[in-house]
């Protein structure tokens, strides 16, 4: 734009050339003030790129750094926990096994008393039923010293008709010991029965009957051991000991009831 306080040959003419004027000098003088700023705009621009390159590369490094040290303090802090956690799980399971070990003990030692208990109750219950049944038992003994006579006649009565039934037995196995002889044997035994308390009390003479009638067993022709002759004899033998043990604490028992 022309300034019009301006001398006239100092602003621009539109058309100076037409005119054979001096317009080459102003446009000169108008390129080298815009090649100036130019070169000024791109000097400042590469400096202010490199300082903005330089800048760029320090936030750079000093963000990896800080990233870096984030990240080192981070995983300090990550394997410090861990190895919190690690202790205290530790911790923990030598708690609970502490706490196991004291439960069982004390689950074993409940048991142990609760034995122990049982124990002295069964031995106190055993020492009062001693204790209440002491009459009875004095009474007990007493009945079977009593009956201790009673069980040796029977047990000589029965050694007796033992040895005679062996005896008659031996008689009617030989060949030439004469019958009459054992029938006079067999009836003094069915006497004997009759009339010994011990042996009616046993019921000897029902067994001698039945003996005299079956049993007919001897031992080979020479034998000479009287034991190998019959079989019925010795059953009812062992039966009538078996009688006088029961008769024994039967009238043992008998007694005690009555008192």
């Amino acid at each position: 734009m022309n300034n019009l306080n301006d001398p006239p040959n100092w602003n621009i003419q539109p058309n100076s050339r037409a005119d054979g004027g001096d317009g080459n000098r102003w446009n000169y003088a108008l390129l080298v003030p815009m090649l100036g700023l130019a070169a000024f705009r791109w000097i400042w621009s590469r400096e202010s790129q490199k300082e903005i390159e330089k800048e760029r590369e320090a936030y750079h490094q000093k963000t990896a750094a800080f990233q870096q040290d984030l990240e080192a303090k981070y995983h300090a802090v990550i394997s410090e926990h861990r190895r919190a956690v690690a202790q205290l799980s530790l911790e923990l399971e030598k708690e609970q096994n502490r706490t196991t070990s004291y439960r069982e003990a004390l689950i074993s030692q409940g048991r142990k008393l609760v034995e122990e208990k049982k124990l002295l109750e069964q031995e106190w219950a055993q020492v009062m039923q001693e204790k209440s049944q002491q009459p009875l038992r004095s009474t007990y003994l007493n009945c079977l010293k009593e009956e201790e006579d009673w069980q040796r006649r029977a047990r000589l009565v029965l050694k007796e008709v033992g040895e005679a039934l062996m005896e008659r037995q031996n008689i009617y196995c030989s060949p030439v010991l004469p019958r009459s002889t054992r029938l006079e044997l067999e009836k003094n035994l069915l006497v004997r029965a009759s009339v010994d308390p011990v042996a009616a009390d046993l019921e000897v003479a029902s067994g001698l009957t039945d003996i005299f009638k079956h049993d007919k067993h001897c031992g080979d022709v020479w034998n000479t051991n009287k034991r190998q002759n019959g079989k019925l004899m010795w059953l009812y033998l062992k039966y009538w000991e078996l009688v006088v043990e029961l008769k024994k604490f039967k009238r043992v028992e008998k007694v005690i009831l009555e008192k």
